[in-house]
């Protein structure tokens, strides 16, 4: 398993509707930052401020000076203050796979059990304490 490369495949895939905030989330962020609960309306997050309408992408997600057009690269504005949804991915080996996740190398494969152990110690310093893996 590799170390993610940033090619911002996750953001892009999921940060049109299929990501969720908590009550505790959106409260913090509406309180100690507040440039992203602008972007929260109803309890839905990645709306347009103006519009309220839904965005089709993370309005944090942005492409790094290092990205080519063979190989974007992507950093996250509010990377400590994320949304959890996005502190959790990957979850599994499955999930990778599904949506093509640069992380997994064909040796993953051979044994899906010990891939699912290096990736939850590849990504426990970034999952909330609450998480518990696979």
């Amino acid at each position: 398993m590799k170390n993610c490369n940033s090619c911002g495949k996750c953001c892009i895939k999921y940060s049109d509707g299929a990501l969720d905030a908590s009550e505790d989330e959106i409260n913090y962020w509406e309180v100690f930052r507040p440039q992203i609960a602008k972007y929260i309306n109803n309890q839905t997050i990645w709306v347009d401020p103006i519009t309220k309408n839904k965005l089709t992408r993370c309005p944090f997600l942005k492409e790094s000076e290092t990205s080519t057009i063979k190989q974007p690269h992507y950093l996250c504005d509010i990377y400590f203050d994320r949304p959890d949804d996005c502190k959790v991915y990957p979850t599994s080996i499955s999930e990778m796979l599904n949506d093509e996740c640069e992380m997994i190398e064909i040796i993953d494969l051979k044994d899906t059990n010990k891939a699912q152990k290096k990736l939850d110690d590849l990504m426990s310093d970034s999952r909330p304490a609450w998480y518990r893996p696979h």
